[in-house]
């Protein structure tokens, strides 16, 4: 590569960092991070503990996000100083240098750049997962526990924290049901790519013929929506159920009515909370994700794509597949969607999502 090409990449590359500092809108975040500093430096700041975490999360993202794009902005602009200097004054000869620190640029600029692909309304915030057995008896239970366990691998291979809030365990094996939230910098962003059915073909364990199966799963993946939200929940809507908790919560479970079931009439949306420690805590909590729920009804009527929200209403049988698990007779993945495969299933299952998350974050983009 001459200098003069040289300086063309950079004046490219440069201009690309450009335009992801406006599409993130950074000149905006870092007016944010210097308000909530400002905050956390008034005395009152601190009173509110659960505000105050949420405020220095908030930072901390807001921190990392700067920090990489700020450094990447000043090295394109050191490096393209230095190849026009290179340009007009041949003698100082730092070509092959400059093209190294060029490749080593465009490495961590390709490494940035998957940000941009989380333009979703939202796609920066936490994420309720909820899965749900489908056809396939005790297989799909099983199955189901073994989508559990993939979203909790790749969650803490993201540094995401995860609050389990409800378990239904099956009588056999496997789970019936089971919900998270997932907190994250983009946690949703990252896991709306899991929503619809799931299918898994192997032989299965529970059959002493040791046959083929194919069994099914539901993901239900909901943005976690700001608890100022405007989102109208009457009270004679509800039916509230109280029930023995038999998940985990401490000494007093199952020996007390903490768990929670609340149903919304107009619409027969269900959701269930039983792994806090009081009535109460489920009952905030169940509310929380009705309210997430809700919201993204309303979204989706809007758009007229209100099959895509019937979480639990859904049949998780042979249509509407998101992903095929194929483990017999041959090992593929593949996400009916944006056609991407894998013939590694074991590391799929072990949480190795990320390749399946940015192909469905550009499929969904550019379609």
């Amino acid at each position: 590569m001459t200098i003069k090409e040289l300086v063309s990449e950079l004046r490219g590359l440069q201009a690309k960092v450009a335009e992801a500092w406006r599409i993130l809108d950074l000149d905006k975040k870092q007016i944010e991070t210097m308000e909530i500093e400002a905050a956390m430096n008034h005395p009152d700041f601190w009173q509110d503990a659960e505000l105050a975490k949420k405020q220095g999360q908030r930072l901390d993202e807001l921190k990392k996000e700067l920090t990489i794009w700020e450094k990447l902005k000043k090295d394109a602009a050191d490096l393209l100083e230095m190849a026009e200097l290179d340009m007009k004054d041949q003698s100082i000869n730092l070509r092959e240098d400059l093209e190294k620190q060029l490749l080593i640029l465009q490495k961590e600029f390709s490494k940035a750049e998957f940000s941009l692909l989380f333009s979703g309304k939202h796609d920066a915030g936490n994420a309720i997962v909820s899965i749900h057995a489908g056809t396939g008896g005790v297989d799909a239970m099983d199955f189901a526990e073994m989508l559990l366990r993939m979203y909790l691998r790749f969650c803490e291979k993201k540094g995401f924290n995860t609050q389990m809030v409800n378990e239904s365990r099956g009588g056999e094996a496997g789970i019936k049901s089971a919900t998270i939230i997932v907190r994250g910098n983009h946690a949703y962003g990252h896991l709306k790519s899991e929503h619809g059915v799931h299918r898994l073909v192997r032989i299965s364990p529970f059959d002493a013929e040791k046959m083929r199966h194919t069994s099914f799963a539901l993901v239900e993946v909901l943005p976690e929506i700001d608890e100022k939200a405007e989102i109208e929940i009457k009270p004679d809507d509800l039916r509230i159920d109280t029930f023995l908790a038999s998940g985990h919560g401490g000494q007093s479970v199952q020996t007390t009515y903490s768990a929670v079931r609340i149903v919304h009439l107009p619409t027969g949306l269900t959701v269930a909370c039983q792994n806090e420690r009081s009535q109460s805590q489920n009952k905030e909590t169940a509310m929380k994700i009705l309210k997430s729920k809700l919201a993204k009804m309303y979204e989706e009527q809007q758009s007229k794509e209100m099959d895509k929200i019937r979480g639990e209403y859904h049949e998780a049988g042979w249509s509407n597949q998101a992903r095929s698990y194929v483990l017999h007779p041959y090992h593929l993945v593949k996400d009916h969607r944006t056609e991407f495969e894998s013939k590694e299933p074991d590391k799929i299952l072990d949480g190795e999502l990320d390749n399946f998350v940015e192909a469905y974050l550009k499929w969904n983009r550019w379609r």
